[in-house]
């Protein structure tokens, strides 16, 4: 591990990324048959039922809410339709059971899930939420949910909505949609088959969500006219991607990015995006341009996956008729779905990055990458960010540069340009003894405010390497009163807890800014003006960017 390329900060995180999403899915729920578990769950009592366009709906009662498990948005994307753009989902008659979650998109990272009968191509479903009290005509805000992944591996139903629903008063909907070269591959001979020239399937299964939500969710008891979409780490830049995609103007009214930057996670451009289809492509053992379609739609799943391992997915593309132009970029133009938006990201990012790539750093390797990654910043860089700084430790201050580098100083950047346009909410999630992604936890590291570490406080998320305890529970109530009364409102404005206010449009430029962040903190938290001090924002402005 510690001999990886200095300076290598994109394969780094972007290796690691990896490794994060197969531990954040690698547990999905199937124990009991359907109808025994809702049994056991609804007590006897008349289980809950809801007619959408397609049929209806027999859920269950759960923990204090109601859930609707793998309720289909689209019809599956198998065979024919295989890399293709997503297709009204197919009615059905009687009552449609919807208690047990579905499978995972297929998983695209070299490591995968193992519980091969938990991944399937036929993945277009999600789970909604609701109030035990909802009903139809209610109103209630909808968190529409996008989970992260690297665009390559994950699932929607890791992620649980029946605490937030209940808390807040909310809708919750999560979902999938496709990964990997299924999801994202921009090859013309397949892109130019649909009408947007576009071979984001992916971000076309987010939207085909959103329609669906606008359709079916007053059934549920939400508004189809207050819609948050939401989304961390990949899911924030699917998020990037729907702000800026002309096509997904009106399907939401407020925006969440957790610990996904969009001036950090760039979309390739069409010529790098068809570069790297055509080299997965080849991976693939699909040469002939003339039948280079058939032969991908034909191709096992098991040889696209073997395929992507050495040729990732870069994500959604832009330049193409889905999306037109980079989120940042359409940003700062102001020409893109302006909505009030929160943004954030947890004290640490990296730690969880560099824990699973180089975890036993030394010193004398720290100054190598950093002086090998950083030119002739090299130096400065080590005497801004000094391994006695940190009590000895490599690894420690390893994470700081890259947290600092990319996703705090980008968190503040990209606000920055959103702050000037619209109402932008900005946070910083900082809990010193937060659990970390179970598995991922190496002896001796402190793993805290990592990459990923506030998801436990936002969703019913069982892959924390341990239980919460009292107080963060109660951070955990905070954050999810936060983040409701935002879906509700568009403003975090929550009686009794501590004001949020707008941050300004100079967010983290340096000391003395205009940038108001929350830290959410169990025992403190506040509002503040130092977040781009902190973080060495001004120093890192003047470096060049360095996107993973």
């Amino acid at each position: 591990m510690n001999r990886a390329r200095p300076g290598g900060v994109r394969s780094r995180l972007t290796a690691a990324c990896a490794v994060a999403a197969l531990l954040t899915s690698a547990l999905l729920s199937s124990a009991l048959p359907a109808a025994a578990a809702a049994k056991a769950r609804s007590g006897g009592s008349p289980r809950p039922q809801v007619a959408v366009a397609q049929g209806v709906l027999r859920g269950q009662d759960h923990d204090g809410a109601q859930e609707f498990l793998g309720v289909p948005y689209a019809a599956p994307p198998v065979a024919g339709a295989r890399l293709r753009p997503p297709q009204e989902p197919r009615r059905w008659s009687g009552v449609r059971e919807a208690v047990r979650q579905a499978p995972a998109c297929l998983q695209f990272s070299p490591f995968g899930l193992s519980d091969p009968a938990a991944v399937s191509e036929d993945c277009l479903y999600l789970d909604v939420y609701r109030p035990a009290t909802a009903r139809a005509g209610a109103r209630l805000p909808v968190i529409v949910w996008l989970h992260g992944g690297a665009y390559s591996q994950g699932t929607g139903t890791q992620f649980g909505g029946r605490t937030m629903a209940d808390l807040t008063g909310s809708i919750v909907v999560s979902i999938n949609y496709r990964l990997g070269q299924l999801g994202y591959l921009a090859l013309p001979e397949i892109a130019g088959q649909n009408a947007q020239r576009s071979g984001s399937f992916g971000l076309m299964d987010q939207m085909a969500a959103l329609h669906w939500t606008r359709q079916n969710i007053a059934a549920f008891g939400g508004n189809p006219g207050n819609v948050t979409v939401s989304g961390q780490s990949a899911g924030s830049g699917s998020v990037c991607a729907l702000l800026a995609a002309p096509s997904a103007a009106g399907l939401f009214h407020r925006a969440v990015l957790q610990s996904g930057p969009c001036t950090l996670l760039r979309t390739p451009d069409g010529a790098r995006a068809e570069s790297e289809a055509r080299t997965f492509a080849a991976g693939a053992g699909c040469t002939d341009a003339a039948a280079l379609a058939a032969c991908l739609r034909s191709a096992s799943g098991t040889a696209l996956v073997e395929a992507a391992r050495t040729a990732p997915t870069s994500g959604p593309a832009s330049g193409d008729g889905l999306l037109p132009v980079d989120p940042a970029t359409a940003i700062g133009s102001g020409h893109w779905n302006k909505v009030p938006v929160m943004i954030g990201s947890t004290r640490s990012e990296a730690r969880l990055f560099v824990a699973i790539t180089q975890p036993y750093l030394t010193q004398e390797q720290y100054t190598a990458q950093v002086l090998a990654g950083y030119g002739a910043a090299g130096p400065e860089v080590l005497a801004r960010y000094p391994v006695s700084a940190y009590g000895g430790s490599a690894y420690l201050a390893l994470s700081a540069v890259m947290t600092d580098s990319t996703f705090a100083c980008q968190t503040a950047w990209t606000a920055q340009l959103l702050a000037a346009q619209v109402p932008t909410y900005v946070y910083e999630f900082d809990d010193p003894d937060s659990p970390t992604l179970r598995g991922a936890q190496v002896p001796g590291l402190d793993e805290s405010n990592a990459h990923s570490a506030e998801l436990a406080y936002l969703h019913d998320f069982t892959m924390g390497d341990r239980p919460l305890t009292v107080d963060q529970v109660d951070l955990a109530t905070r954050m999810k009163r936060y983040w409701g009364a935002f879906a509700r409102h568009g403003a975090p404005v929550v009686p009794g807890q501590t004001a949020w206010p707008p941050t300004g449009s100079g967010a983290g430029t340096g000391p003395g800014s205009a940038a108001t962040v929350l830290t959410l903190n169990p025992t403190a938290t506040r509002t503040g003006t130092s977040f781009g001090s902190d973080h060495q924002c001004a120093f890192w402005r003047t470096q060049p960017p360095r996107p993973i």
